[in-house]
C-alpha cells in the first residue's frame, strides 16, 4: 500500500526515524487513535517494552492525567517515570491502582487483558494491542460491557495511516513532545543479531537498531 511509504526530511537521523515505523506507530496510535485520548483523561498502560513506552509518549503528548504503568522490571518502570508517568508499579503492585479511564494493554496475554478490562473505570475504553498465543481465550463478566458502559477495542498497529500519522508525530518529535530516541537501547551490527535477539526475548531490551 503506497500509504505506508512515507518520505521523512532528510535531517531525521535514520535510527530516529527506525523507530517510528512500528513502536511509536502503534503505540502512540493507540492512545490518539484508537482510544481518541483527550486532555485531562486518566491513563493505565500495562507492559513497558517499546510499545508501552511509546503509549506512555503517547498519552502524555495527548495531555493525559495521570499516566501510570504496569511492568515487571525495575529499569522499565524508572523509563516510564522519566518519560512523564506519575506512578510506575510492577504487577503485584497493580491492584493498588486507581481505575483509568483508558486502559493499554501491550504485553499479549489473555490473563493480562483481562486485568486491563478490570482495571478500567465505568465507562472506560480498553486498548489492546498485544498478540496473545491463539489459542488463548478471554473471559470477562459479560454483563459489564453494558452496566459499566465499557467498549474493548483492538488496535492493530494503533489504527495507524502512517502518512498521515508519521508525519504528525515526527512534528511532535521536533517540538520535544515526543522524544522517542529513549526508547532506543542500542545501535548494532548486524554481526551481533543473535545476541540481540536474546536480549529482545528475555524482556530488558526496548528497541535495538541494527545497522547493515
Amino acid at each position: 500500500d503506497r500509504r505506508s511509504a512515507v518520505k521523512i526530511d532528510a535531517d531525521i537521523p535514520p535510527e530516529t526515524a527506525a523507530l517510528f515505523g512500528c513502536a511509536v506507530l502503534t503505540g502512540v496510535g493507540a492512545v490518539m487513535n484508537t482510544a481518541a485520548a483527550r486532555p485531562g483523561e486518566s491513563l493505565l498502560v500495562y507492559g513497558l517494552g517499546g510499545v508501552g513506552l511509546a503509549a506512555v509518549l503517547g498519552a502524555v503528548a495527548a495531555g493525559c492525567v495521570p499516566v501510570t504503568a504496569v511492568d515487571p522490571f525495575p529499569e522499565k518502570r524508572a523509563l516510564a517515570l522519566e518519560l512523564g508517568a506519575a506512578r510506575a508499579v510492577s504487577p503485584e503492585e497493580a491492584a493498588t491502582l486507581d481505575k483509568a479511564d483508558i486502559v493499554i494493554e501491550t504485553v499479549g496475554k489473555a490473563a493480562v487483558l483481562a486485568e486491563a478490562y478490570g482495571a478500567a473505570k465505568r465507562g472506560g475504553r480498553i486498548v489492546t494491542v498485544g498478540l496473545p498465543n491463539p489459542a488463548e481465550q478471554l473471559s470477562i463478566p459479560a454483563l459489564s460491557l453494558v452496566a459499566d458502559s465499557k467498549t474493548l477495542m483492538g488496535s492493530y498497529m494503533g489504527s495507524s495511516i502512517p502518512s498521515r500519522d508519521i508525519p504528525r508525530y515526527l512534528a511532535l518529535w521536533r517540538a520535544g513532545r515526543l522524544p522517542v530516541e529513549r526508547l532506543m537501547s542500542s545501535i548494532s551490527p548486524m554481526g551481533e543479531i543473535n545476541a540481540l535477539m536474546d536480549r529482545l526475548a528475555d524482556g530488558r531490551a526496548i528497541r535495538q537498531i541494527v545497522v547493515p
